[in-house]
């Protein structure tokens, strides 16, 4: 199973990353890293598409799976059987959000480990025999920032972007239902909200500005999906609520 990532996911993007870093004027590794990113994403976006139209259903859907939950709690049995009735009433499979999240995921793992690889280049190792093997991998940005280096910079702009694309993903749980079950989510919710970007900020603080600027350029690729599955109107209210 690691040979057939390694051939089939990984050894491509990487591949891909030297060639745009041998093509694109000045050979600029920063500028790979972000069309590289772009590349992947517009691939992956029919994926991310329907993952993200799942999760949309699966919310507004919540005050409804709530009242069953509630209605039949004393009986399993019953409570599943009802619930499986309202998605299939509704048309919502709870399951088909799961195999595009898992495909993006082992792509970003991909993804991920070329760029350490192109910033650590020390060999032609995984090459194909059409990729020239450069002498070495400059590590500059547009000449003013060191890839190899953290940046401080990047890894605050990396989580105000993940910050607000958590914030218009979790927009439609507001109007999930208040006590209980639906009290403790949303207050786990609101501490994914600001732990999440706290969290990528120390991380992007501590690596090297290479992997948060692949974040970001990603984060924002994301927020954009975003913005067109859930609809102009509905993103605007999400983020000033």
């Amino acid at each position: 199973m690691t040979q057939l990532f390694h051939s089939i996911i990984y050894q491509p993007i990487y591949n891909a990353l030297i060639f745009l870093y041998n093509i694109v004027p000045g050979h600029d590794l920063g500028v790979a890293i972000i069309l590289l990113t772009i590349i992947i994403r517009l691939i992956l976006y029919p994926l991310a598409k329907k993952q993200i139209e799942s999760q949309k259903k699966m919310q507004e859907l919540q005050p409804e799976i709530k009242k069953v939950q509630d209605k039949y709690k004393g009986d399993k049995e019953k409570q599943g059987k009802e619930l499986m009735n309202l998605y299939k009433e509704k048309k919502v499979n709870p399951a088909s959000g799961c195999l595009p999240l898992v495909v993006q995921i082992i792509f970003i793992i991909a993804l991920y480990r070329a760029l350490v690889a192109g910033i650590n280049f020390s060999e032609c190792k995984d090459l194909y025999t059409f990729v020239a093997c450069p002498a070495k991998i400059g590590t500059s940005f547009l000449g003013i920032l060191d890839l190899a280096k953290p940046s401080i910079v990047l890894a605050v702009l990396t989580a105000a972007a993940q910050f607000v694309q958590t914030k218009m993903m979790m927009g439609t749980m507001k109007t999930a239902p208040s006590g209980g079950q639906g009290d403790f989510a949303q207050a786990m919710n609101k501490q994914m909200l600001y732990l999440g970007p706290l969290l990528t900020l120390f991380i992007g603080a501590k690596f090297p500005a290479g992997l948060p600027l692949y974040w970001l350029v990603m984060t924002l690729f994301m927020i954009g999906q975003q913005y067109l599955v859930m609809g102009r109107a509905g993103s605007e209210e999400k983020i000033t609520s």
